[in-house]
């Protein structure tokens, strides 16, 4: 695909993914604007390109069609990522998890198709697969989401590519299985991780929910900005891609990786009852995205887990 040379609008890009996207194409030369409410996601995050210039923040939402309407014409392609990506908040307010991720989502379609968007790459999420009859799981087998923000992501997923289909327009949808790295708050993607750094980093143990034997593909983030941004450049590559790893890691190994790191290798974890909706088994088939995007993973798992240990021991600004 040859490089557009309007910006690229990022929604959530105030966020854990977006604004180390946003890091990405900024070194890349690339113009960059961030369309985010900054409910879930800070200033802070893009602070050093608002001070240099190098991005147009605009701290709005993305339900706003006109405000949409009127950014659309000025951008050449689309990155959405802003959603509400925590599960016990899309559980207790199913309507409005509906409304962000799935009304959102049409909005910004829309505008997209009206204003002829030269590429569209939507977030979605490998909750949308549930308990997956298959594993790995291919992108093609039948999703069975568990919960309601699987359920409106998939919502979401599948009006991209009916926009494609019906419309014409230029979409891709990314399956992002559980991302880890800096920025990352507890309540984000793989918030496990986060939540057991932060009972070990106050001498606590980390607190497993059920038997410890549910897996899940853990992912850096260096990964998912490179497979997005591969997505975003191969404008030949459409329809649904699993970004992950492709390798499968228990809970409790998780845990006891990150027992180690803290360096009281003595804890145990504790454990407690398991929670209603939680998938059993996540691990995905990545083949597609490898042969048609040319994504090739580099996470490992104990290096970059220590990335966040210490990321998550230096001081924050007050």
């Amino acid at each position: 695909m040859e490089r557009e040379t309007r910006p690229i609008l990022i929604s959530g890009g105030a966020g854990f993914i977006g604004s180390h996207l946003v890091d990405r194409l900024v070194r890349e030369g690339r113009g960059v604007w961030v369309l985010d409410n900054l409910t879930t996601g800070s200033q802070g995050n893009l602070e050093p390109h608002i001070r240099s210039g190098s991005i147009k923040l605009i701290s709005e939402d993305i339900r706003d069609q006109m405000l949409v309407e009127e950014l659309m014409p000025k951008v050449g392609a689309v990155i959405h990522l802003a959603a509400i990506v925590d599960h016990e908040a899309c559980l207790q307010n199913p309507r409005l998890a509906n409304d962000v991720n799935q009304n959102g989502t049409l909005t910004l379609l829309e505008a997209a198709r009206r204003h002829e968007v030269k590429r569209f790459v939507y977030a979605s999420s490998a909750a949308v697969y549930g308990n997956a009859q298959k594993l790995p799981s291919p992108e093609d087998q039948e999703p069975t989401p568990l919960a309601p923000y699987g359920t409106s992501k998939l919502a979401a997923e599948r009006y991209c590519l009916q926009y494609q289909q019906s419309y014409g327009l230029n979409t891709v949808c990314l399956r992002y299985f559980n991302i880890f790295g800096p920025r990352q708050t507890a309540k984000q993607y793989s918030g496990v991780i986060t939540e057991f750094i932060k009972r070990l980093q106050r001498g606590m143990p980390p607190t497993i929910f059920g038997d410890g034997l549910q897996t899940r593909d853990f992912v850096s983030i260096a990964d998912v900005v490179q497979a997005t941004v591969l997505a975003l450049d191969r404008g030949n590559a459409v329809g649904v891609y699993n970004i992950a790893t492709g390798k499968e890691t228990s809970i409790r190994t998780l845990a006891d990786l990150l027992i180690q790191i803290s360096g009281r290798s003595s804890m145990a974890p504790l454990f407690a009852p398991q929670r209603p909706g939680e998938i059993r088994r996540s691990v995905a088939s990545i083949a597609k995205a490898e042969s048609q995007l040319g994504f090739k993973p580099d996470t490992e798992l104990g290096r970059d887990l220590l990335e966040l240990w210490n990321w998550c021991l230096r001081p924050r600004a007050v």
